[in-house]
Formats: structure tokens, C-alpha cells, sequence
């Protein structure tokens, strides 16, 4: 897969979760976030169809627009990239540095607890 952009991370966030959708209604999702014009989003929905982060289809005179990987795979794809690039591969010092200046809700403390029990567990 290409490496997405941030303007198409929020284009394929919304698809993710309004599924196959035409530009006028990803476009209004955008304008939600910020100021976007249509020719603009449909500009960049046309490249990400080049780059094969999207797949398109006809519908009458317009077109389908959804994404061609689901979110979890490009979640890790960013996620290795940026482990790699970042932080030489080190998983622990990429964890160390996400929770230095944030402080993490007893929920995502439970649940990182829970993952980390399971991975012990596994192995």
C-alpha cells in the first residue's frame, strides 16, 4: 500500500467508518473538521485511486468511492514505519515515548494490561 498522506488518513477514516460512500458525502464529513471544498476532495480521492488506496465504482452518472485496506492493516503499516524510522525498531522505546507526556485512562490501562498478560501468556 502507498503511504497515505494526512489528508487521505481522514479521507480513509471516514470511508472506514461510513463504508462505500460517494464525495459529496465524504466531503460533507470533511467540512465537519475543517473548511474543504468539493473539487479539492474529489482531487484527492482521484490520486488516492492512483496511488490503490481507493477502489471506485459506477453509480448512474457518479461514482462509489471505498477504501482497498481495511483500517487495522493500514494501522500497522503506519505503525512499522514509524517504528522503524522513529525508533530504530524498538518497540519499547516507541511505548516509553507514547506515554511519557500523556497520561493513559485507567481503561487504556486495563486494556494494555490485558494485551500484555495475553502476549505473556502466548508465549
Amino acid at each position: 500500500m502507498a503511504n497515505p498522506t494526512g489528508s487521505e488518513l481522514e479521507i480513509l477514516a471516514i470511508l472506514w467508518r461510513l463504508g462505500e460512500s460517494k464525495i459529496q458525502a465524504v466531503n460533507d464529513e470533511l467540512c465537519k473538521l475543517r473548511p474543504v471544498g468539493y473539487t479539492t476532495t474529489l482531487k484527492t480521492m482521484q490520486i488516492m485511486e492512483q496511488k490503490g488506496l481507493l477502489g471506485r465504482k459506477k453509480d448512474g452518472k457518479s461514482h462509489i468511492y471505498f477504501p482497498l485496506e481495511q483500517q487495522h492493516q493500514t494501522q500497522i503499516s503506519l505503525v512499522d514505519r514509524l517504528l522503524q524510522s522513529a525508533f530504530g525498531g524498538s518497540k519499547s522505546s516507541m511505548v516509553m515515548r507514547l506515554f511519557e507526556d500523556k497520561k493513559a485512562t485507567k481503561e487504556e490501562l486495563a486494556e494494555i494490561k490485558a494485551l500484555l498478560k495475553k502476549m505473556e501468556a502466548d508465549q
